[in-house]
């Protein structure tokens, strides 16, 4: 029996299934909460007695204040936006003291956010659909070794090093692109000023980490965007910067993967997408607007509206292959109340054939059309359920096609936005 307690919460879609909510759920038992990709770009809205919440880089468990947040090392971080979510909290009452950052996690300056959108600019109708955060010129600055860290900040010749970074992006800025330079002083005085204000809280988080579960500590560990914007195995390149899935637990934080017990996969009870990219199950016209409308799906960083679509069995199936996905947590299952008809895809038609796989070219991927399954709806307001039981025959229906057709578990659900309105199978931590 696995001695270690330690989850990972991950998203199993395109991103925006609910992962703030339920890393806030479990972290009411947690000892750590871990962030260990990602940036800024992937906001996580809290709903706590009736009181919203928005995280984007600060861990979801920052509204227990019992629990020790980490930014891993895996993290790409703006720390203008750290600090200015840490006074948006503090504001709310909420006790950021027991935030951390790892001393090897990378730097977005304004030079990379900069790029971003000059880069996008650049791709005219091939635009990717980027937040423009500097997300992705950040992680391509650490692949080239171009990157700067926290722990450089610390070291007597930093500005010189961070000097011979904006010269760099600034040539690329100006001769490239064609845009004016940036400015050395107000770049470097705004970094310096922000580091200031976050210095006594920067740490080695893998030995943190590491010793924290040898000591039997509970560590959830929380994911950003989802499997299927995964840099590898997402749908790209409609996909993130970074790695996404709970593979990327030991590489993000610093630890051993055989230190990892259980990874959940979040995934709402029908698909959402923002931005370009194939999306075979997608609803337009009225129906999607019903649907957006009752589950708000509209971002939390951009608040643009978000597509939306019927639950895909085949891209879920693949997310839990390439994920490592032990189990599955619904979310928004409260959404589809009012759908008489409910649709799940369990497989493709992709040039005459049926196909149960995802292909590997978007090209190909846009051209599959989706095999459905149709369900009867509960017609009924699900809200105030308090167990599976409670669920109508039809609810619990659906629930149970998604493990069968998944071969996965599922561990829980949720029935609204607030902690109290979620729904476990099983113990969390077991």
């Amino acid at each position: 029996m696995n001695k270690y307690k330690t989850m990972v919460i991950v998203g199993t879609q395109w991103g925006d299934e609910g992962k703030g909510k339920i890393t806030d759920y479990f972290a009411q038992k947690a000892d750590l909460v871990v962030r260990f990709a990602g940036g800024d770009n992937a906001g996580h809205v809290i709903w706590n007695n009736g009181v919203r919440h928005k995280v984007t880089i600060v861990p979801s468990g920052i509204l227990n204040p019992n629990v020790m947040n980490i930014i891993g090392n895996g993290t790409v971080i703006n720390l203008e936006k750290v600090n200015a979510e840490i006074k948006i909290l503090r504001d709310d009452s909420i006790d950021t003291s027991n935030l951390w950052i790892s001393d090897r996690a990378h730097v977005i300056f304004e030079f990379n956010t900069l790029l971003d959108k000059l880069q996008e600019d650049a791709r005219k109708e091939r635009k990717i659909g980027t937040t423009g955060r500097g997300i992705g010129p950040t992680y391509s600055d650490k692949a080239n070794r171009f990157g700067i860290r926290i722990c450089d900040f610390f070291e007597k010749n930093f500005e010189e090093l961070f000097r011979e970074a904006f010269n760099y992006h600034n040539e690329l800025i100006t001769k490239i692109y064609n845009h004016k330079p940036l400015n050395f002083n107000e770049v470097y005085i705004n970094a310096i000023n922000n580091f200031e204000l976050l210095k006594n809280n920067i740490l080695d988080c893998g030995y943190i980490i590491d010793k924290a579960i040898r000591d039997n500590k509970k560590v959830l560990f929380e994911g950003a965007q989802g499997v299927l914007l995964d840099i590898d195995h997402g749908t790209y390149p409609f996909v993130t910067s970074s790695n996404t899935s709970g593979n990327n637990v030991s590489l993000g934080v610093g630890i051993h993967k055989k230190l990892i017990s259980k990874v959940v996969g979040i995934t709402k009870a029908y698909n959402t997408r923002v931005g370009a990219g194939a999306m075979p199950t997608e609803i337009t016209g009225e129906k999607a607007e019903i649907i957006r409308k009752n589950g708000n799906e509209y971002g939390s960083n951009t608040g643009r509206p978000r597509r939306v679509g019927w639950l895909d069995i085949v891209a879920l199936k693949y997310a839990i292959r390439t994920g490592g996905i032990d189990k599955l947590f619904i979310t928004l299952l409260d959404v589809l109340d009012d759908q008489e008809i409910i649709k799940i895809c369990s497989s493709y038609i992709l040039d005459g054939k049926k196909i149960d796989y995802l292909p590997a070219s978007n090209t190909q991927f846009t051209k599959c059309e989706p095999v459905f399954e149709e369900m009867k709806g509960w017609m009924t307001d699900i809200s105030n359920v308090k167990s599976f039981d409670d669920l109508p025959e039809n609810a619990k229906i659906y629930l149970n096609k998604i493990s069968e057709l998944c071969k996965v578990d599922i561990l829980g659900f949720s029935v609204g936005s607030d902690r109290k309105q979620t729904v476990l199978n099983k113990k969390g931590f077991d």
